[in-house]
């Protein structure tokens, strides 16, 4: 464990972590937080991203074999009081493991190298409770990439990053881009694109989903507006059978994403 226990919140290395809790900082240094085990196991697998690693001493014993792992790869590990650990989280109870990792994302070109057929694009879409779930669903569904649009939430927002699982360090994720542009280089590439939109004429029943496609998820409160939705190939909604109203976007875009999945690889 290098040197003592952290237990001033002032001191300045705590201050450089906390201090990527606001996205401009992110931005600057070019590094955000990834809090709990399965965040920085996930890190860890991928060489050079994990910067330095924060434990408290209960998780340190908890969770010996990351600590281990983060020390052979030459991470450096700091050992911090539960007041400072209280301080770098976003958490009501934090797990004590806490991660300073270098930005992961990509380029639009760079993430649809290859021939992808299964892609998540995100359009204004803020909650990043939301935005993380869409991102664990996509990779559960075996997509090619997710798309982060230029007026979306930042997917290294503290609590998109939770609810990605992971899932951020596992497929190659895009940010900043604008929809036309994103939406351009994708039907370049052959892929069908399809707004999902409580609104859309046809349904998932209605449509063939068995060759590539892109799927474009719209604000939590708004949807998609026309501009966006006239990009696309096609407007589906998922089909309600109950008395629902409607689904949140995190569960539509699972369906769809899925949905997709399930037709291309049907023999």
């Amino acid at each position: 464990m290098a040197g003592s226990e952290l237990t001033n919140v002032k001191s300045p290395r705590v201050k450089a972590a906390r201090r990527l809790a606001k996205r401009a900082f992110r931005e600057q240094d070019r590094r955000f937080l990834a809090e709990g085990p399965q965040a920085v196991r996930e890190a860890l697998k991928l060489d050079g991203v994990t910067l330095e690693l924060f434990v408290t001493a209960e998780a340190e014993l908890r969770h010996a074999e990351l600590i281990t792992q983060a020390r052979l790869q030459g991470v450096p590990v700091h050992r911090a009081s539960g007041e400072v650990m209280s301080e770098l989280t976003q958490t009501v109870t934090p797990q004590g493991l806490l991660a300073v990792c270098r930005l992961v994302h990509v380029p639009l070109e760079e993430a649809l190298t290859g021939e992808p057929k299964l892609v998540a694009l995100l359009a204004h879409v803020r909650d990043p409770g939301n935005a993380g779930t869409v991102m664990r669903a996509a990779d559960a569904a075996g997509a090619d990439a997710v798309v982060f649009t230029d007026a979306s939430v930042d997917p290294y927002n503290g609590k998109c990053v939770r609810a990605s699982a992971g899932s951020l360090f596992h497929l190659p994720v895009v940010i900043g881009a604008p929809v036309a542009a994103a939406v351009r280089q994708l039907k370049e590439r052959g892929m069908r694109v399809l707004a999902a939109d409580g609104a859309g004429k046809h349904t998932l029943d209605d449509v063939d989903l068995s060759g590539p496609t892109v799927w474009i998820f719209g604000n939590e409160a708004w949807g998609l507006p026309e501009e966006i939705r006239a990009e696309a190939d096609d407007v589906v909604r998922v089909p309600i059978y109950g008395q629902a109203e409607s689904l949140n976007l995190a569960t539509a875009a699972a369906v769809c994403l899925y949905s997709s999945a399930r037709s291309q690889r049907v023999p």
